[in-house]
């Protein structure tokens, strides 16, 4: 089950449309869907969380945490809004492509894709690109 949560005055559009694409992303990818929570937030909320979690004392765009069990996918995704529309304006696409990239972003993290390398980045941004067409 998927969940959308909002600790900002952020609203998700379409989020029928949203929930369809993630299942449709996690049967491709040959997983299983099991309790996934996205929450929507600002660059502060998401910070705490970055320091006290991480330790680590900077902005980012999103936190994954996967609580997944095998191919069954688990796990709480914080996503800021204010970090979203930064990197929208920095590479030049709209809000909702940047939006729907980093949601992606971290379902394919729980389905086994990493991006600390450059051939990782690489192949998780195809497959970035690959689920944003199958969007629309």
């Amino acid at each position: 089950m998927i969940q959308y949560n909002f600790e900002s005055d952020f609203e998700l559009k379409d989020q029928d449309k949203l929930s369809d694409w993630i299942h449709k992303v996690v049967s491709e990818e040959s997983c299983v869907l099991g309790d996934l929570n996205y929450v929507f937030c600002d660059d502060e909320y998401l910070h705490k969380i970055n320091v006290e979690f991480l330790d680590h004392d900077t902005l980012t765009d999103i936190i994954s945490f996967d609580y997944s069990l095998g191919k069954t996918l688990h796990g709480d995704i914080y996503i800021s809004v204010e970090r979203v529309q930064e990197n929208a304006e920095e590479y030049n696409v709209s809000f909702e492509e940047e939006l729907h990239r980093v949601m992606v972003h971290g379902i394919l993290h729980y389905c086994g894709y990493k991006d600390k390398t450059k051939q990782d980045a690489k192949l998780m941004r195809e497959k970035e690109n690959h689920y944003l067409k199958l969007l629309g």
